[in-house]
């Protein structure tokens, strides 16, 4: 009893220690001792979420269930307690249960899995579309191509995002590595397209946003195409998540999720002006309706 009561304690105090030290995940973007999943922000995000957290309980039933009949097997079979030996070979029950058990569970698994695939890869009708680039100087280039075609086919608004320096980070309030000069925009509760790329001369990125569930990579010389969602309006990050080179590390996406006129108003200024006055606009409008922190 000594020793379970001494387990029992350094287990409690185990528990204790972490639910000092780290904190729920958040939508948008990691926490310092995150615990958990970012926050879904699309459809997908959800699913994912949830597949995770079945399996978790699927995984933990399973090892407490092994633990537990290892622990039996030690006590209840040992030279001590078990002097003489059982001779049997053979149990048919216990065969059987043994095959079909794990068959049962990997049908269990493997349904929600293939759902999940199928509403990751098909991909519905868009309400707009994106082009991302990445290119070989670790930076994003993007495209709107239906806010209008210069008379070359080429998108009328286009720019280059770049990772926002540590002083004008911390100056603004957001963070540094993960926040850009100029983010991606796009309406919140509306189908997004993306057709990702790499620069031909260039090498592979992947572009990513955890709350939103999505990684797609950019490969020189190739359009993939991804969706998303996002349910909520609000400020997400993500990364480049392939290691593809020294400035891997600096390589942030930052994408803004705002109301249709809010969208509206963007795209308009991002037509008839800089995207970066556009950038100014927005940013303005947001804090004005207190949607982003005032600094």
């Amino acid at each position: 009893m000594t020793f379970v009561n001494r387990l029992a304690g350094t287990m409690a105090g185990m528990l204790v220690f972490f639910a000092s030290v780290t904190a729920w995940a958040a939508a948008g973007q990691p926490e310092p001792w995150q615990l958990g999943l970012q926050d879904a922000a699309t459809p997908v995000a959800e699913f994912i979420a949830w597949l995770h957290n079945f399996l978790l309980v699927i995984i933990t039933v399973i090892t407490l269930f092994v633990l537990g009949l290892m622990l039996y097997i030690m006590l209840r079979f040992n030279a001590k307690a078990n002097p003489v030996p059982s001779k049997n070979t053979h149990n048919t029950l216990l065969e059987v249960a043994w095959t079909v058990i794990p068959i049962l569970i990997l049908v269990a698994i493997a349904i929600p899995s293939l759902r999940l695939l199928y509403l990751q890869r098909d991909i519905p009708v868009a309400d707009m579309t994106v082009k991302v680039i990445g290119n070989p100087s670790w930076n994003w280039t993007y495209e709107y191509p239906d806010l209008g075609l210069n008379d070359d086919g080429s998108a009328k608004v286009t720019f280059t995002s770049y990772l926002k320096p540590k002083a004008d980070a911390e100056r603004d309030n957001v963070p540094y590595l993960l926040a850009t000069d100029v983010p991606v925009v796009v309406p919140v509760n509306k189908t997004v397209k993306l057709i990702v790329t790499s620069d031909p001369e260039g090498i592979i990125h992947a572009w990513t946003i955890p709350s939103f569930g999505m990684k797609i990579d950019a490969i020189p010389g190739r359009l993939n195409e991804d969706w998303f969602r996002a349910t909520q309006e609000g400020v997400f990050y993500g990364q480049c998540s392939e290691l593809c080179g020294k400035d891997h590390a600096f390589m942030p996406i930052e994408v803004h999720v705002v109301s249709d006129a809010d969208f509206a108003a963007w795209s308009q200024k991002a037509q008839t002006a800089s995207i970066e006055e556009a950038r100014d606009f927005l940013v303005a409008m947001l804090k004005a309706k207190g949607q982003l922190a005032q600094n």
